[in-house]
C-alpha cells in the first residue's frame, strides 16, 4: 500500500481486537506493522488444537499441556506447557515455537493454531466498510417486488435460517424484518453511541428478507468480542446450531490460517457434523482482502463460498477475495438495508473521527452481504421447487455458471431462484 503504515484501515481494526483480546491474542508475523501485506492471521495465546486421535502422541512430544474442556468431539484445545522440549530463547513467540517443533517432528498441520475468526475488523475485515448514512425514506437495495401469493412465489416459506453473527437488533420501521427472531445484541456503547459493527446481524437479515420476505431467519449472538470467535469456539458454536435444525447456516465470517490449511476446528465440525445432516447447506463470506488466498469456511469444498460483485453487477468488487475456491459472487457493494437508530462514531482511515446518524437504514458493503443473499437465493428456490438446501444450492450455483462473468466468475443477482428454474 501507498499510505503510511498507521494510516492503514487495518491497523485500525487489529487495534479493535487488541483492545478486546489483550495478551490472550497474537498476531502473525509479529512484525505484521513492517509488512505492506499487514497481518496473516491471528491466534490464541500458549493455545494449539489438534485432532482426538492424534492427542496422546502430540501430549508425549511436548511433554505436558492440558486438555481444555468443552468444544466438539473430534477435536481438542490443548493448553501448552510452558516450555518447548529443547527450547532456547527466540524472537519468535512460544506458540510459534511449538508448532514449529511439530512440524518437525509430526507434519505440518497435525498440530495447528487456534484461529481468530471474525465477522468483521482485522486482518480480514468482513464488512469491508463502515456503515454509510442514506438519505430519509430510501428503499432497501437489491429488493425483489412485493411477492404475489402464488405457486411460484420465491419468498423462502418453510425455510429455516440461522444467521450465526453479534446478535439482532429489532428494527420495527423495517417491514420486512417482521418475524425475524435472535439473540439480542450489546449495539450501544457508555456513550450511547453505536458500537463497531453493531447492526451486522440485522443488516444481514435485512437483506435475506429482502431477496425471500417470508423465510424464517434466527440470528444468534456469537460474536460478541470485537466480532470475533476462537475457532474452537465457533465449531461449539456451530455444532449447538444444529440443534435449531436449520436448512441453511449463513456465516459472514472468517478467516485466513497459518500455511492456508483448513482451520481443524472447522474441518472436523463439517466433516463429522455438517456432512452427515441430509440436505443442510453452509453459505459463507469469501473476505474482503482482495486476495486470492484461502479464506476459511468458505474455501471449504463443502460450503457455498459467496465472493462480491461491484456495484454496477458485472465486475469483481474490488474488495473480495476470489480465485477457484470461490463458488460464486453476488451482488455486495453499496447495499442499502435496515441498521440501527443512533450516531455512530468512525473508527477506520480515512473517515476516522466522522460522526455519523442513523434512522434505521445504512448503505453497506462487503462479502458479508452478498451472502446473505445467495442464501435468500437458496430459500426462495427451495420454496418454489421442494428442493432442500443442498439440491437448491447446487441448482443455483449450475446455473450460476451459465451467466459467470469473463474475469470474475459464476454469478447471482437478485431474482435468480425464478430465473434459475427456467
Amino acid at each position: 500500500m501507498a499510505d503510511q503504515t498507521g494510516d492503514r484501515k487495518y491497523v485500525a481494526q487489529i487495534e479493535l481486537i487488541l483492545a478486546a483480546f489483550g495478551r490472550e491474542v497474537e498476531i502473525y508475523p509479529e512484525d505484521w506493522q513492517k509488512r505492506p501485506e499487514g497481518a496473516d492471521y491471528l491466534y490464541r495465546t500458549g493455545v494449539v488444537l489438534v485432532r482426538d486421535e492424534d492427542l496422546t502422541r502430540v501430549i508425549e512430544l511436548f511433554q505436558g499441556g492440558r486438555p481444555a474442556e468443552g468444544g466438539i468431539g473430534g477435536v481438542t484445545r490443548l493448553l501448552l506447557p510452558e516450555k518447548v522440549p529443547g527450547d532456547a530463547p527466540e524472537d519468535r513467540s512460544v506458540t510459534q515455537r511449538f508448532l514449529k517443533y511439530a512440524d518437525l517432528r509430526l507434519g505440518r498441520g497435525v498440530v495447528t493454531p487456534e484461529h481468530l475468526f471474525y465477522v468483521s475488523p482485522s486482518v480480514s475485515p468482513c464488512p469491508a466498510t463502515e456503515p454509510e448514512e442514506v438519505p430519509p425514506g430510501i428503499a432497501p437495495d437489491p429488493m425483489l417486488p412485493e411477492p404475489f401469493p402464488s405457486a411460484d412465489n420465491p419468498d423462502g416459506r418453510g425455510v429455516k435460517v440461522v444467521v450465526l453473527d453479534v446478535g439482532w437488533s429489532d428494527a420495527p420501521a423495517a417491514y420486512w424484518l417482521n418475524g425475524v427472531t435472535g439473540d439480542p445484541e450489546d449495539a450501544f456503547d457508555g456513550s450511547g453511541r453505536i458500537r463497531p459493527y453493531a447492526g451486522h446481524g440485522t443488516f444481514i437479515a435485512g437483506v435475506m428478507r429482502a431477496i425471500a420476505r417470508n423465510v424464517e431467519i434466527v440470528v444468534k449472538s456469537y460474536f460478541t468480542s470485537a466480532g470475533a470467535i476462537w475457532e474452537f469456539d465457533l465449531a461449539a458454536a456451530l455444532d449447538d446450531v444444529l440443534d435449531l435444525a436449520p436448512d441453511i447456516i449463513s456465516l459472514s465470517a472468517g478467516t485466513r490460517t497459518r500455511f492456508d490449511l483448513p482451520a481443524l476446528g472447522l474441518d472436523v465440525f463439517i466433516q463429522t457434523r455438517l456432512n452427515r445432516v441430509n440436505g443442510l447447506t453452509l453459505v459463507a463470506a469469501a473476505g474482503n482482502e482482495a486476495s486470492r488466498d484461502y479464506f476459511w469456511p468458505a474455501a471449504f469444498p463443502e460450503t457455498v463460498g459467496v465472493g462480491a460483485l461491484a456495484e454496477n453487477g458485472r465486475d469483481r468488487a474490488s474488495f473480495s477475495n476470489f480465485g477457484s475456491w470461490v463458488d460464486v459472487y453476488a451482488p455486495g457493494e453499496n447495499l442499502v438495508n435496515a441498521f440501527l437508530t443512533g450516531d455512530y462514531l468512525c473508527t477506520e482511515p480515512p473517515n476516522t473521527g466522522q460522526l455519523r446518524s442513523f434512522a434505521g437504514m445504512a448503505r453497506w458493503s462487503g462479502t458479508s452481504f452478498a451472502t446473505p443473499l445467495v442464501a435468500g437465493l437458496i430459500a426462495g428456490r427451495m420454496s418454489i421447487t421442494g428442493e432442500n438446501a443442498k439440491q437448491a444450492a447446487d441448482a443455483l450455483l449450475a446455473f450460476a455458471l451459465t451467466q459467470s462473468e469473463p474475469g470474475v466468475g459464476p454469478v447471482l443477482r437478485a431474482g435468480d431462484a425464478t430465473t434459475s428454474i427456467g
